[in-house]
């Protein structure tokens, strides 16, 4: 096939000619494509601002506090990741976190899991590593993805229902309080990430709280 067209515009069309024969097969563009374009818009979710970030130098005071709070204080061990789970709250518009570490910087990234709340209780979840925790996701939306799709090396599944709102990344929290905020987008949960995978000799005591405003 040597010769092609493809006008633009709605209703495109594809006009293949045979060099051999002459003869022209004509293809709806838009017939063909219509349904998987619908279909991958639909599952893609919307895209999500990013945070507003800020430190504090108030360290002491922080950690006196959430140190008589009750899981104020935790411990990300070496090589794990900890992701604190926060749903949306019907009577709130914003989610807030501050954090700090002794000692060490540790990484941290917040992502929104596109999901129906069905309670507003927070929990903390710990993987070994973030592979491990996407594997746990993958096993969650199990279901949707079709057996034997390709595309299941890529976890598209999962990215469609899972956004990022910034990306893991270390943080210097043993030198100052870190701070943020991030108005809901829509229903779902929020996934707070603590992350100590890259160190192998250290665990990190984290000093943490989160909550909402309307």
């Amino acid at each position: 096939l040597t010769n092609y067209h493809i006008p633009q515009g709605v209703g495109d069309i594809v006009m293949i000619q045979s060099d051999h024969t002459g003869a022209v097969d004509i293809l709806s563009a838009e017939l063909e494509t219509a349904d998987l374009l619908g279909e991958q818009r639909k599952a893609q979710p919307p895209p999500l601002a990013a945070p507003t970030m800020w430190t504090t130098e108030k360290m002491k005071e922080f950690k006196a506090k959430m140190g008589k709070e009750r899981n104020g204080r935790m411990v990300v061990k070496r090589g794990e990741v900890m992701t604190v789970r926060v749903p949306t709250h019907p009577d709130g518009k914003c989610i807030c976190w501050e954090f700090a570490t002794d000692d060490y910087d540790i990484g941290f990234g917040v992502y929104f899991d596109w999901t129906t709340v069905t309670s507003t209780a927070i929990t903390v979840q710990v993987s070994e590593s973030s592979d491990e925790e996407d594997e746990e996701e993958d096993e969650e939306i199990e279901g949707l993805s079709p057996v034997g799709d390709v595309e299941r090396g890529s976890r598209s599944s999962l990215r469609n229902r899972y956004g990022e709102i910034m990306p893991v990344y270390r943080r210097n929290s043993h030198r100052e309080v870190q701070a943020g905020s991030h108005e809901y987008p829509g229903e779902g949960i929020y996934l707070l990430k603590f992350d100590n995978s890259y160190s192998l000799l250290r665990n990190k005591t984290l000093f943490f709280h989160v909550y909402y405003t309307s």
